[in-house]
């Protein structure tokens, strides 16, 4: 049987002009007339689909289906600073003065991101040969590469699928990787223990914020969960939290005391934020960006007692560890100082923490390595991030690797020792004495300054201070210096 659409065409029954299926109501059936029918129809069809229009060609063209008013909302209140609008003129100027367009400049230098190669600092040469090496394994054979960066790749292959690094990994990361990761917090935090299945890799330490907080962030109304940020903060955090519909609970550093936090703030900010939503997690960069105060250990200590008070799950961006060079200051990463409280915060207090590959003396941000450790996670809330990081498949084979190689970077008595320490740029008696002044007071001189056969290491020291204080500068020494062997051999 036919029926006949609106514009007269012979149809089958049940299906409009446009093809889309509508129910024709006999007209001794209706209430309405005929042509009543036919507009509510086009009505109707206008109202669930992208409505047809004539182009000046003359071809019937539809509206999109995603438009600035149907997209996801949350997207459009993401924002990004350090890659918004100024950033894309700087990058239309750079292309206009390639084009010959005079400029009162001849070159654009971007300071708006922590891009390190990309303003000229040199990559390590280790990293780039082991890299080069797990690329193209066939240089293996070659004698241009150092024993040590061979050994490195030859063990990175093996633990890859098929021995290349364009086979996907393990979710949550290649193995070796992750334990070499373990031992890396383990001796960066005096031993406090680090179990691998804990630690996960993530393409740049951004990977692992996102994951953390997509976990995060349910309920709705006054129940809609908070996450609390620093002020200044890196635009991630906020950028995220936009567009995962969250709540953005500010509170404010003192920039008076060197951008501190302050506790009164966290309290004050916490009950503010309480009346509209449920704040769950305290988020905490340190050392800061873009602030870069590096906060004290008791500071740390606070804002531990104050996350298990307020029941709150701390997430700790640490990425810049390395980055440290005031006078008096010194890292502390929140677990071990976490652990040093004792059972009673250590057994309880839920924490992830950050790193990345991206900045400090690597700065190889392209290559999108970072990890992330969980600490006291709900063992069925875990089970859910290792699948939400399934989701994905696996960060970036190379990225992996050169986590493993800043982690697990050249020892003392490998090939590469020395010039991986000049990359840091201080000799290695540099090195030692400078982390020895800074841990424990004890000023000596590296031995360079008077020179020592090459590819030894010595540093300088008078007897002169009286007995009982030598005998406990002789006793900060020994302590160190075992400390300094076991975590650098």
């Amino acid at each position: 049987m036919y029926g006949f659409s609106a514009a007269g065409r012979k149809t089958p029954r049940g299906t409009s002009s446009s093809g889309v299926r509508s129910m024709l109501i006999p007209s001794q059936l209706s209430p309405f007339p005929p042509q009543s029918i036919a507009f509510s129809g086009v009505s109707e069809r206008r109202r669930g689909l992208a409505q047809e229009k004539m182009n000046e060609n003359g071809v019937f063209s539809r509206d999109k289906v995603l438009t600035i008013d149907t997209m996801n909302p949350t997207v459009k209140n993401v924002e990004y600073a350090v890659r918004g609008p100024i950033v894309q003129r700087a990058m239309q100027i750079e292309k206009e003065l390639r084009e010959g367009v005079k400029k009162p400049f001849t070159e654009v230098i971007k300071a708006n991101i922590g891009d390190a190669h990309a303003m000229g600092q040199q990559p390590i040469t280790f990293f780039r040969q082991v890299l080069a090496l797990c690329s193209y394994p066939e240089l293996l054979n070659e004698n241009m590469f150092p024993e040590d960066a061979k050994n490195r790749a030859q063990r990175i292959l093996q633990a890859c699928g098929g021995g290349s690094v364009g086979a996907y990994s393990a979710s949550q990361g290649i193995d070796c990787v992750r334990q070499d990761v373990a031992r890396y917090i383990e001796r960066r935090d005096g031993g406090v223990p680090c179990d691998p299945d804990n630690v996960y890799l993530t393409t740049g330490a951004s990977d692992g914020i996102v994951t953390m907080l997509k976990l995060l962030v349910c309920g709705e109304g006054a129940s809609r969960t908070g996450v609390m940020i620093s002020i200044p903060q890196y635009p991630l955090y906020s950028a995220a939290l936009a567009e995962l519909g969250a709540v953005q609970v500010n509170y404010y550093l003192n920039e008076e005391k060197c951008w501190s936090m302050d506790l009164s703030e966290l309290e004050s900010s916490l009950a503010e934020a309480r009346k509209h939503c449920n704040p769950k997690a305290l988020c905490i960069i340190n050392p800061g960006n873009p602030t870069g105060q590096v906060q004290s250990r008791q500071c740390i200590e606070d804002v531990i007692r104050f996350a298990a008070k307020e029941r709150l799950f701390l997430m700790a961006d640490e990425v810049y560890q390395d980055n440290v060079y005031a006078e008096g200051c010194q890292f502390h990463s929140f677990k071990k100082v976490l652990f040093e409280l004792g059972p009673e915060y250590s057994d309880n207090v839920e924490l992830a923490s950050f790193h990345s590959t991206s900045k400090c003396y690597m700065g190889e941000c392209g290559f999108r390595g970072g990890y992330m450790e969980v600490i006291n996670m709900d063992a069925e809330v875990q089970a859910q991030l290792s699948k939400l990081v399934s989701v994905r498949l696996c960060p970036p084979i190379p990225g992996q690797a050169l986590m493993d190689l800043v982690v697990n970077s050249p020892q003392p008595g490998e090939p590469s020792h020395i010039t991986f320490m000049k990359a840091l740029g201080q000799a290695p008696d540099m090195f030692y004495c400078m982390k020895l002044l800074e841990e424990t007071g004890i000023c000596l001189v590296p031995g360079s300054g008077f020179g020592q056969k090459d590819g030894t290491y010595h540093f300088r020291m008078t007897i002169l201070p009286p007995t009982e204080k030598l005998k406990i500068l002789l006793a900060k020494v020994k302590e160190f210096h075992q400390k300094f062997t076991q975590q650098y051999s």
